[in-house]
């Protein structure tokens, strides 16, 4: 059941798209969205190595608290404006009947503030990194590598598709992260009108085949058809056939080699969250 969605937000922006994709999500499947605020201590904005007297450290730690406040109190009434026009109702319980959302704000690094909140999430919701401008790495990596759960990486722009799960595509190749993929995904899964398989290759030796997945899911009331294809880059290859399906969201196993291994010489994963334009959700 996919009660419980992490939006984890830092700065004055919101994240329009973010929250608009976890809000189709949310109406979809009755569920809770808590929208996590990474607040910085005023402690942290003071410059460090540099001695200040008494006085000046005072006035910048109450600046900096005073600009924090003005951030939250921004970042509220946006969250506010944006809960109404999506139609999700503002509640600090989820109600079980109706898509809510729910503002939180916490002191610290946004790491560890993931970490706190993501743990109990059924999903956790952030943007597609921009490498270039070192934007939203360390979001994603700390959703994948340090709580365990499923992580739905946006496309920066554009609006939700009107069918945005409605056609799903699964990425199989019998490793351990797509089968953490499959099975931290059954409800998202469940809930699509149409499922697609994608294997590549011959998978890994002593893995489960596409075959056993269709049974996998049959067994869960899951009907899936299976798309077998041979690439050189089967990251980019998920996506290609993906698109040509006509499916709106990418479900797939990631990192199997360590993240600072694909960021710096490449590989599948490090592909998808490079070129994707389509929303991707995404198990280590």
């Amino acid at each position: 059941m996919l009660a419980r969605i992490l939006v984890p937000v830092w700065g004055e922006d919101v994240g329009e798209t973010v929250l608009a994709h976890a809000a189709a999500l949310a109406h979809r499947h009755k569920a809770h969205i808590v929208v996590a605020h990474c607040r910085a201590r005023p402690e942290d904005m003071m410059p460090h190595g540099i001695p200040l007297p008494g006085f000046v450290r005072d006035a910048i730690l109450k600046q900096a608290a005073q600009m924090a406040d003005q951030e939250e109190t921004g970042l509220r009434d946006r969250l506010h404006r944006f809960a109404m026009a999506l139609d999700l109702q503002e509640a600090e319980r989820p109600t079980g009947d109706a898509a809510t959302v729910h503002f939180v704000e916490e002191h610290g690094r946004l790491t560890d503030m993931i970490k706190h909140n993501g743990r109990l999430a059924d999903l956790i919701v952030v943007a597609k990194p921009d490498r270039d401008r070192n934007l939203g790495q360390n979001a994603l990596k700390s959703g994948l590598f340090q709580t365990g759960r499923p992580v739905l990486m946006c496309p920066s722009g554009g609006d939700v598709a009107p069918d945005f799960g409605g056609h799903v595509t699964v990425g199989w190749n019998g490793s351990i992260e797509a089968s953490r993929a499959v099975a931290l995904t059954l409800d998202l899964v469940a809930a699509a009108q149409k499922v697609t398989v994608l294997a590549a290759g011959s998978g890994k030796p002593h893995g489960a085949t596409p075959e056993d997945l269709l049974d996998y899911y049959r067994l869960r009331g899951i009907t899936a058809d299976l798309v077998r294809f041979e690439a050189r880059n089967p990251g980019l290859a998920l996506l290609k056939r993906t698109a040509e399906l006509g499916a709106g969201l990418l479900v797939m196993g990631a990192y199997g080699q360590s993240h600072e291994r694909e960021t710096l010489f490449g590989g599948n994963t490090q592909s998808v969250v490079d070129k994707a334009e389509i929303p991707v959700v995404l198990a280590h």
